[in-house]
């Protein structure tokens, strides 16, 4: 972000940020499984391997738009029970890898094994808000960090 920051503020260009689970949830829309299948009742979830069994996920319905907010989640066999009963939900990313084998359990649970996060899937969303002046304050804007970062001891011989 430091980076982005800085080069806009040299370039007096301004700074747009878009949301990584909502360009994968963009990415995985134009995947030939998704496609194959809208439906009004599948749910799409990137995730993203945050570590141990948690991973950061939200979900967004068929047409990306997100319907429930970006979380650091513990993941397990009861994970989205609820949503289940009356939604299928499609997973990507190595936080659904990660996840699989408590959550192909369900029967309206997918996987989309073969889903690679791109940069190009922010392309359109990132021209979206050009074209409508959504930027951010090049001042006060900073990343949503859903965890507090927790500092360990290096395992590298010869470190402390």
């Amino acid at each position: 972000m430091a980076s982005a920051k800085g080069l806009c503020y040299a370039l007096d260009k301004p700074l747009i940020a878009v949301p990584t689970l909502k360009a994968m949830a963009s990415g995985m829309l134009l995947m030939e499984e998704v496609t194959r299948h809208p439906s009004p009742v599948t749910l799409l979830c990137p995730m993203i391997d945050a570590r141990r069994m948690e991973v950061f996920c939200a979900i967004y319905n068929s047409e990306g738009n997100e319907i429930r907010e970006t979380r650091a989640e513990i993941i397990n066999k009861n994970s989205f029970s609820e949503i289940f009963k009356e939604y299928s939900i499609i997973f990507a990313g190595d936080g659904a890898a990660k996840c699989k084998s408590f959550l192909e359990e369900h029967e309206n649970g997918y996987f989309l094994d073969d889903f690679q996060t791109s940069a190009r899937y922010m392309i359109h969303l990132a021209e979206k808000k050009i074209l409508s002046g959504d930027f951010e304050n090049l001042a006060c804007f900073e990343p949503r960090y859903l965890k507090d970062f927790i500092a360990g001891k290096p395992r590298v011989k010869g470190l402390f």
